[in-house]
């Protein structure tokens, strides 16, 4: 039977959701069929959440085999839906331009008729005060607006930006194709002297962004470099004395003993290692430049991974996102690798001895283990190989990296694939849960190190794209789904009274 604080759990759960998709729906009526297709795509989205949450909240376990055909179903449903979108959205788009065309005709056919003081006023205007309202040089500055088209951008109005200038007007044709067009003519004018951006403006229609390549983002200073070395050296010792812990003994009391760390601290290190390799593998192919890692050390388990920033800008959402996905892809999949393989050489006299509710720490690994290990999980204390310890470690310090925050790997992958507006909500609402847990959880102290290290460091979004408005396919749209479950499945827990019903502690 459930008891009150699950049946509670259970019914916030489901008026959360249905109160989410009824909001979503009643927004999403009134863009007509465009609209309720998108809302069927969060709604394909949001489904296998709601269905393993749901029936493990009821004491319903689902297998592997269930949890991948839900999110196979989901991914092939979210991907048949976007091609209807973008289907539908292409007839509409077709309409709108010609339309905005037959107006501009008409326009034009006006203003030869009549020659308008409002377009010498405006002219006179623009000679005279240009040079004051907008830092870009007059000359560069005439020489920019010479690369918008009627077949590409078509420039209505300039304002000051910063050190450049935005250029509000219509987007003509493919986003993709304009871009490389515009981007293209303005490296023909004046080679690396200004970068253009096509972004989404306040009032939600494409601008361009003209700003200096002095403003791109600056390689690490030797100060930097110097601090990345400090923090390196330091998480090897806190790695090898996380390993010694592991082992029974404090490495800094015995170091005579620090060859027995080294192999579980190699281990770990090699988890660390696939995952920088995974991010700068992905920005290469993109030729971006990323930071020296800045890691994290940490008493606890040796180490959180490590802090890289974008050291050249970012050419379009769809190589933020593999970049962002690239390292937890490798160091996930090396630490699930590592994790199998543990589980499966762990027998009676093993080199670890764990209490089984360590397997109720992470829903992930209370899965497996149960798979693997079956009825030992019976007993108080189970025998593991120490790659299955370490196999966890490097699942965890993967799923906090990809927490939906700020610049963090799921706070990129985020950004990449919804757009700025929902990562800073997803960042507020990431920022929030871990006070939460924070508070509830005070022997814990990971969910309040994380909070600090988001708000003090990692709290800010990445900078826009060059082509902000080109958004990432829904094949990455999936794996980003499928990566953000793994993350909460890791991170979420089991209750001591559905791991009892799993079979996990007697």
């Amino acid at each position: 039977m459930l008891n009150t604080q699950e049946t509670t759990t259970i019914l916030v759960i489901i008026l959360v959701a249905f109160g989410l998709l009824a909001w979503g729906y009643n927004r999403a009526k009134g863009y007509g069929k465009l609209g309720k297709l998108a809302w069927l795509q969060s709604v394909s989205l949001m489904t296998p959440w709601l269905v393993f949450f749901g029936l493990f909240a009821l004491g319903i376990y689902l297998n592997i085999v269930g949890i991948l055909f839900l999110l196979v179903a989901s991914i092939i449903s979210y991907i048949y839906l976007g091609k209807k979108l973008r289907s539908e959205g292409q007839d509409v788009m077709l309409q709108n331009e010609a339309a905005q065309r037959i107006q501009e005709e008409e326009a034009k056919k006006d203003e030869n008729k009549t020659p308008s003081l409002t377009t010498e006023f405006n002219d006179s205007s623009d000679n005279k005060n240009i040079s004051d309202l907008i830092p870009i040089p007059d000359e560069d500055l005439q020489l920019i607006k010479g690369i918008f088209s009627i077949d590409t951008f078509f420039a209505t109005e300039t304002i000051s930006y910063q050190e450049g200038a935005i250029f509000r007007g219509n987007l003509r044709g493919e986003t993709e194709e304009s871009y490389q067009k515009l981007s293209e003519k303005l490296k023909d004018s004046f080679g690396e002297k200004y970068r253009l951006f096509l972004v989404e403006g306040s009032e939600g229609k494409p601008v361009v962004i003209i700003l200096p390549s002095s403003d791109d983002p600056q390689p690490t200073t030797l100060v930097q470099k110097n601090l990345a070395l400090v923090l390196l050296v330091g998480t090897v010792f806190t790695t090898l004395e996380a390993a010694s812990i592991l082992l029974g003994f404090d490495l800094f009391n015995n170091w005579g003993r620090y060859i027995e760390t080294l192999p579980i601290g190699l281990a770990l290190w090699g988890i660390f290692i696939f995952h920088e390799v995974g991010h700068r593998v992905a920005a290469k192919r993109y030729d971006i430049k990323m930071s020296v890692p800045f890691f994290l050390p940490t008493w606890r388990i040796g180490s959180f991974g490590a802090i890289t920033r974008f050291e050249s800008l970012i050419p379009t959402r769809n190589a933020l996102f593999d970049v962002a996905l690239a390292g937890p892809a490798c160091g996930g999949i090396l630490s699930f690798i590592l994790l199998i393989i543990g589980l499966v050489l762990s027998h009676d006299g093993s080199l670890f001895q764990v209490p089984t509710q360590f397997f109720q720490g992470s829903i992930l690994v209370g899965s497996l283990a149960k798979v693997v290990l079956g009825e030992q999980l019976q007993n108080a204390i189970v025998d593991v190989h120490p790659l299955t310890v370490v196999g966890w470690l490097g699942l965890v310090v993967t799923a906090l990296n990809l927490m939906p925050a700020g610049q963090l790997d799921g706070g990129r992958i985020i950004q990449a694939i919804y757009g700025r507006k929902t990562a800073r909500r997803a960042t507020i609402i990431t920022l929030v849960i871990l006070g939460i847990v924070t508070i509830f959880s005070p022997a814990n102290p990971i969910p309040l190190y994380w909070a600090v290290v988001i708000l003090f460091l990692q709290r800010d979004l990445e900078r826009p794209s060059l082509n902000e408005l080109t958004e990432p396919d829904d094949t990455r749209a999936g794996w980003g789904l499928l990566a953000l479950f793994l993350m909460l499945a890791t991170l979420i827990p089991l209750s001591p009274a559905l791991a009892g019903r799993l079979g996990i502690g007697g």
